[in-house]
This record gives C-alpha cells, structure tokens and sequence, in this order.
C-alpha cells in the first residue's frame, strides 16, 4: 500500500481515538468502563451528563471546525501559491468577528451572534473579491493584498470595539476572538458542514495538482484556470466562515495542518485534501481538551493552546522541509 491511503487509514482510526480521549478527560476524569457504559447507553446521572450532554456535542463541533480550517487553510496555500496562507489571511474571519461582536454588546446571543458572524463573513468575502478583481486581471497576489488590506481595517474595527466596550463584556469578547467551544451545541450541524464541504472540494483534488504547478500548466493541460481561481475562493471563504461562526477566531489549525499533512503524505491533492480536514479535526480535538483540562475547572480559549502548540510544531515542520531541500 502507498503512503497516501495509507495515512488515509491511520488517520480515519486517530480521529475516534481523538474523540474518546476528549470524552474521558476534563475537571472529572472518566474511566474507560464509565465511558463505554455512557456511550452504549447506560450512564448513571453524572457520567451521562458530562458525557453525552457536555463532552461529546464539543468534541464533534471541534472536530468538525478543525476540519473546515485544515481544508479552507489547503485551498488557500495552492490558490495564493503562498504556504504562508491561512485561512484567515484574507479577512474573512474579520468580518465574522465585528459581526459577531456587535451583537455581543447589543446582548442578544446564540442564533443572532451565529447569524450575524456568518453575514459579517460573507461581507468581507465580497468585499475582498470585488476590490482584488477591479478592472484589470485577478492575480493570486492581488487578491493577497486585498485580503490583508481588509483584514487589518476589520483588525482596526474590533481594537475600536474592545477599546469602548464596557468593562464587564471585555472577557467575553476576547474568549470569543481567541476561539469558544464551550458555545458549539450543534455538534450535528458542524459535521455536516464539513462532510459537504468535502464534497464540494474533493473534484478539484486533480485541477488543484496542476495549478500548484503553475497557472500555464493548468491551462495547458485543459483546465479553466479563472473558473477554478473563483470556485476556489469561494470555497475557501465559505469553510473560513462557518468555522469562524461556530467557533470563534482559532488560529494555526489551517496553517501547520496542510504542511504537516503534505510533510507525511505528498502534496497529491486527491489524497490531501481529506487527510487534511481529518487531521485538523482530530488537532482540535486534542486542543480543546487541554484547554478544558490544564487549568480546569477553569477554561482556556482553545485559539491559546493551538497557538502554543502550533509555534513549535510549525518551526520543527520548517526545519525538516528546509533539511529536504539540502541538496
């Protein structure tokens, strides 16, 4: 078997390891007997509540988000032809939070600061798309531009939020930047964003192969290469905006996720791409629970614990691929 189906394989194993792990620790640690009885449903009243009301809806919403960061973060490294690239990197993830915030301080919640986020998302990806595409021809690096010009005016708009907000909402609105999932009850709802989210990106596994290798290739070899810049973004901004709807701002997951995944498995973008969102999802995964776990019974915003380990994790995947490349 060749290395990519079989990281495939391991990784569709590591994602319900990843999962039962998140489910047995926390503030109250849960035995293996415990927890197989809660999940074969036969509980007593503790243990099924942390399990199967607490625990198990925040693992598959983080698994789920994780996913959709690692697939918008591989998308936007080849679209930008950027490893650099993340998928917050072209502001959608801005828009999402001045939306969300905004209804944050109006002190309306769950369905409004959801909705309001996702409106906010699709905002700044229209923005970015009309103002990269203008008049002349839509280049990868004009649309980088673009990006983070947006982004750093929506960066400037939640400094000017948080700077007049009232004292007491301050917290609130910096755990909600940082990453939540303590508020991610539609565990349902994310999966299903991802698995269709898969769907829609898995046919360009082929034409992705060819645009890494440049855009004259692609059309060379009978791609439309501007249809497929535009699906593309779409895509990528779309997975950005649900992640960031249902979570909150997390950083790294889609940036060292693809790199450690190409790093293991080739650059095959059939294959990538759901190596990709399984492994982002299972990284989540683990990061939450530290999050829930370190200092519990308090809680630290996941996007904290992803950026601590999401720092080394990227300079020992830099340093490997800088060794590969030594002639």
């Amino acid at each position: 078997m060749s290395a990519k189906p079989a990281l495939t394989l391991v990784l569709l194993g590591l994602a319900p390891l990843s999962i039962l792990l998140a489910l047995g620790l926390g503030s109250i640690a849960i035995e293996p007997a415990e927890l197989w009885r809660a999940l074969s449903g036969r509980p007593n009243e503790l243990t099924g509540t942390v399990v199967l009301e607490l625990r198990l809806p925040r693992s598959l919403s983080a698994f789920a988000v994780g996913g959709l960061l690692a697939l918008a973060g591989a998308l936007l490294q080849v679209l930008l032809r950027n490893p650099l690239a993340d998928p917050y990197i072209l502001g959608v993830s801005g828009g999402a939070a001045v939306g969300a915030l905004l209804s944050l301080l109006a002190g309306v919640g769950g369905a409004w600061v959801t909705g309001n986020a996702f409106v906010g998302a699709l905002v700044s990806m229209l923005l970015v798309f009309g103002l990269s595409h203008g008049r002349g021809p839509w280049t990868h690096t004009r649309l980088l531009l673009t990006g983070v010009v947006i982004a750093s005016g929506w960066g400037a708009l939640i400094s000017l939020i948080l700077a007049t907000s009232p004292q007491e909402s301050v917290q609130t609105l910096l755990f909600w930047l940082l990453g939540d999932l303590s508020h991610a009850d539609r565990p349902l709802v994310a999966i299903l964003i991802l698995v269709v989210g898969l769907a829609a990106c898995l046919p360009f596994g082929r034409a992705l192969n060819l645009l890494a290798r440049g855009e004259l290739t692609a059309a060379a070899l009978g791609e439309r290469v501007m249809v497929l810049r535009i699906g593309v973004y779409f895509l990528a901004s779309l997975l950005t905006a649900a992640a960031v709807t249902l979570a909150g701002g997390i950083g790294f997951v889609g940036l060292i996720v693809p790199h450690a995944v190409r790093l293991l498995g080739g650059g095959d973008h059939r294959y990538l791409l759901l190596n990709a969102a399984l492994a982002g999802g299972g990284f989540l995964v683990l990061a939450d629970t530290l999050a829930r776990s370190l200092i519990a019974p308090l809680q630290l915003p996941v996007g904290v614990i992803t950026a601590l380990l999401g720092v080394p994790i990227f300079l020992f995947l830099l340093t490997r691929r800088t060794g590969a490349q030594t002639p």
